[in-house]
């Protein structure tokens, strides 16, 4: 992981005290000059500041909304690097709630582009979703927008140095809102696990990976990339039982209750159009720019890397085990916050 571009830098992440945000900033803390932590949730930002202050990080906490292009503008005043994870994410919420999703998943990343540009900043990571790949509802069809926007403000930033790319996530296991500490209380309460379709599949990755992936990205984009890691699909159901052989010892008792408002069955990481222009990395595929060439963006011979040669979709791929998924709850301590007293 490459963290010299970010050492002796001022750099800003919004929605700092978030699953994604929180992580992202442990990593950069040691290494920069000064982090300043933009969130609008003011308990959750308390308790970062806290957290990173008394590791002796240079840490400022940022009291804000990304919907305030105000704030944002002086929050990124003499700021380097920009990692945007502030959204609304949850599929459901976003289904009752479209035009809150849009002030916020896509004005917030139209006044994130703008601040950048205003205040000259070098680079700006948007975080995405492989909900934005073909989206069946509001979350992830402004995930696919914010997509679109960061692609454009290459185009627009003029003279400017700023260059913007975007990375794109799966299902961040374990993440704040997941199906994994649903399942969890579900499990440790006795209750029937809730699952919407025996069937239902995802790609999976850790928060640790999730928040590398955006330091990767940051230090590789030249200009207008999506970057994603290459996961692992499963089957919910399976990601169900063991984690209820892990947390209680036995199978879970089961309840399928049908997928929910614009709930898909499988998720994409890269959509079929996308494939012509996606390059395959050891771990990475990083989707180029259609415009990537005009401003001295990645190229697939500057990047030294194959075109990707296969479809990635997570109810056609190879699944993992119900072992397999054991062994990568473990691994990864995944469910070390589930097994403390008083968790549930």
């Amino acid at each position: 992981m490459d963290l010299k571009y970010v050492e002796n830098r001022v750099v800003l992440v919004t929605g700092a005290a978030g699953t994604i945000g929180g992580a992202l900033c442990e990593h950069l803390a040691p290494r920069v000059r000064a982090l300043r932590c933009l969130d609008h949730s003011e308990n959750d930002l308390f308790f970062l500041h806290q957290r990173l202050q008394a590791a002796g990080a240079p840490v400022s906490p940022f009291l804000g909304d990304v919907r305030d292009i105000d704030r944002l503008r002086f929050a990124m005043n003499g700021v380097d690097v920009v990692f945007h994870t502030a959204a609304l994410k949850h599929v459901g919420l976003g289904e009752y709630n479209p035009f809150e999703v849009v002030q916020t998943n896509l004005q917030g990343v139209n006044n994130v582009i703008r601040s950048a540009l205003d205040a000259d900043v070098e680079r700006v990571v948007f975080t995405s979703s492989d909900k934005a790949v073909n989206p069946t509802n509001v979350m992830g069809a402004s995930k696919m927008m914010g997509e679109r926007l960061i692609a454009a403000a290459n185009e627009i930033r003029g003279t400017r140095r700023t260059r913007f790319a975007a990375v794109r996530f799966g299902n961040v296991i374990g993440s704040r809102g997941s199906v994994v500490p649903i399942f969890a209380s579900q499990i440790l309460k006795g209750q029937p696990v809730s699952v919407t379709d025996a069937d239902m599949t995802r790609y999976v990755m850790t928060i640790d990976q999730a928040a590398k992936l955006v330091i990767e990205a940051g230090s590789a984009l030249r200009g207008g990339e999506v970057f994603v890691t290459k996961m692992k699909a499963l089957r919910v159901i399976d990601l169900a039982h063991a984690m209820s052989n892990i947390l209680v010892g036995k199978d879970a008792n089961v309840k399928i209750i049908g997928a929910r408002a614009g709930e898909k069955l499988y998720e994409e990481l890269i959509s079929v159009d996308e494939l012509a222009r996606c390059v395959e990395l050891e771990r990475l595929l990083v989707v180029l720019s259609p415009n990537a060439a005009a401003y001295g963006g990645s190229t697939q011979e500057t990047l030294k890397a194959p075109l990707a040669n296969r479809e990635w979709h997570s109810g056609k791929d190879r699944m993992m085990t119900r072992a397999e998924i054991t062994d990568f709850l473990l691994k990864e301590r995944v469910l070390e916050p589930f097994k403390m007293p008083g968790a549930y």
